[in-house]
This record gives C-alpha cells, sequence and structure tokens, in this order.
C-alpha cells in the first residue's frame, strides 16, 4: 500500500452521495451445515466486501460465516474518524456473540486490524474460541512500499495535528493482482474529501491520522495480553506485504503461548491476501486449519 500525506482543515464532516446511505455495507451473514461458525472481521477503513471471498469459500465447506460491518464503517469520514479502538472491538466482539449463540465450535479470522480484534477475542473468550486465523496481521507499519513520512507518526499521535492529517492510498492498494488494481486505482482516482466514492466497496481512499493512533493503542494493548493466548493460532502474510512485512506475524509467534500454531508464507500476494492473487490458497489453509481442530475436538470428546 503506498500512501500520500494530505491536510484537510474542514471542520465539518464530508459526506459524499453514497456515503449518505452506508446500508450497502451490510454484515456477511452465511449459514452452513457442519456444525461450526466463523467470524471474519475486516481491515481498518476496509468493508465486508474484502472478506466476501473467503466467506463464500468457507460456506461451500459448511462453514456458517459472520463478517459484521465495524463500528462507523461506511459513514462518513468525520464520523469514523472520532471512532475508538474499542468501538471496533465491540462490533467484532458481538458477531462473535452471535455466532456463539448458534452452538458449536467457533472460529475467528481477520484482515490486518481485524486480525488483532480476533487475538483479542480468543483472550476474552478463553476457551470458547476453538481457533483464530490472523491474515497479514498489522503490528507495524514496515511493508516495502511505506512512505517515509510513516516515521513521524509518533509525533503526530501526542499533538492535536493528528486530527487533520490524511494518507491517501496510492497503486499498488495491497493488491499484486493488476486486473483488481487498477479497477481500485479507476475508483480511487475520482475521489478526494468532497466525494469519498463508493466506500462500501472499496474503503475509503483517505486514511485518517487519527485512526492510526487508535491503532497505535489497540496494538499497544494487545502486546500486553500476547502471553496469555494460548488457543491455536495461524498467520498468514504475504512474503512482500507492501504494508507489513513478515516480521509482524513472527512477532506474534513469538510471543504468543499456543501449543499449536503455524505460519504460512505466500510469494504472490500483498497486503489484502483475502482479494489477491492466493486467495484460493489462504482459503484453504484457513479451511485445512480449521478441519484439524475440529477432527482432534470431535476425537477428544468421543475418547
Amino acid at each position: 500500500m503506498s500512501v500520500k500525506l494530505h491536510v484537510n482543515f474542514k471542520k465539518k464532516p464530508v459526506i459524499s452521495a453514497e456515503d449518505k446511505d452506508s446500508s450497502s455495507n451490510n454484515e456477511i451473514l452465511l449459514k452452513g451445515n457442519n456444525g461450526c461458525s466463523v467470524v471474519l472481521i475486516h481491515g481498518l477503513t476496509g468493508t465486508p466486501n474484502e472478506m466476501r471471498f473467503i466467506a463464500r469459500f468457507l460456506n461451500k465447506e459448511g462453514y456458517s460465516v459472520i463478517c459484521p460491518r465495524l463500528a462507523n464503517h461506511g459513514a462518513p469520514v468525520g464520523v469514523l474518524k472520532k471512532t475508538k479502538w474499542e468501538s471496533f472491538y465491540d462490533s467484532a466482539r458481538a458477531a462473535f456473540v452471535k455466532a456463539r449463540g448458534e452452538g458449536g465450535l467457533v472460529f475467528v479470522s481477520g484482515l490486518s486490524m481485524g486480525a488483532l480484534l480476533a487475538l483479542l477475542l480468543s483472550d476474552e473468550f478463553k476457551g470458547e474460541i476453538s481457533g483464530v486465523s490472523c491474515l497479514s496481521p498489522t503490528l507495524f507499519y514496515d511493508g516495502w512500499n511505506m512512505p517515509w513520512s510513516r516515521y513521524f507518526l509518533p509525533l503526530a499521535y501526542s499533538t492535536p495535528i493528528k486530527h487533520i492529517f490524511y494518507f491517501k492510498e496510492d497503486s499498488p492498494y495491497g493488491i499484486k493482482n493488476k486486473k483488481i488494481q487498477d479497477m481500485v486505482h479507476r475508483q480511487y482516482s475520482k475521489t478526494d474529501f468532497n466525494n469519498m466514492g463508493n466506500v462500501s466497496k472499496y474503503g475509503y481512499p483517505y486514511f485518517p491520522v487519527v485512526l492510526l493512533y487508535q491503532l497505535h493503542r489497540l496494538v499497544e494493548h494487545l502486546k500486553k495480553r500476547l502471553k496469555y493466548i494460548d488457543v491455536p493460532v495461524q498467520l498468514i502474510q504475504a512474503k512482500e506485504d507492501d504494508m507489513t512485512s513478515v516480521k509482524n506475524s513472527q512477532f506474534i509467534y513469538d510471543r504468543i503461548n499456543s501449543k499449536v500454531k503455524e505460519i504460512v508464507l505466500l510469494n504472490d500476494s500483498y497486503h489484502v491476501i483475502t482479494a489477491d492473487q492466493e486467495r484460493d490458497k489462504v482459503a484453504q489453509k484457513m479451511i485445512d486449519f480449521f478441519n484439524n481442530i475440529k477432527y482432534n475436538s470431535t476425537n477428544k470428546a468421543a475418547a
């Protein structure tokens, strides 16, 4: 994900025609038949749409799937930027409680920030979540295509300027697949602060720095909890992740207390692995991981 720094001094939230109605960005709900559920959590400023392929793949294998829309995603960016990370977590938490109510094993998975929220759910609901699959987990912005200005983020976090600075997404948008990359580029090239475009489908082209501060707060909280996480954990990340390097997955792997844990590396994708070149492989690796846990759980119950 390449980004450029922008400044907006407007105090009033900018509302585009498509932002006024966020109903098209509703959660994904798919009923399965194998007695297991998966909660999928999209990334920061993203949409459930970025998890749609994975959701359908899992559902074809019998899994019930819930992918919530995180708090204020789909709302005007002026509203979204005021949201705390705890509200994003509450959205994921509500989805888990809903899935738990269906009975059977429940797995959680998330992309980027969503992966961090998934880990926090496993910490809160010990013994109730059977496994976590982290997709491109984002702790540090150390990918090969991140801008030099990221080094000034700690300064921005401690001052009011975090409320007026934005990063604008630029090519390759976390996507290696040229066709999808071009489609996103056509959409984002039409946008500005007065018209954010179709955020329900493509997410937000402008990324408020104040939200990066919320992600920073989330990361600092999660770091303190990693040693208490003992659920089976899978980490899937692209070797060429343009936003966050493989060090992110390794950092988590080295600090969790899980007996069952694995890192899966991809050779032909960037950050948004749920929609990129190897999305089929990502989905299959997730299913293999979940099915193995399900198999062991069934044998343990029968013993």
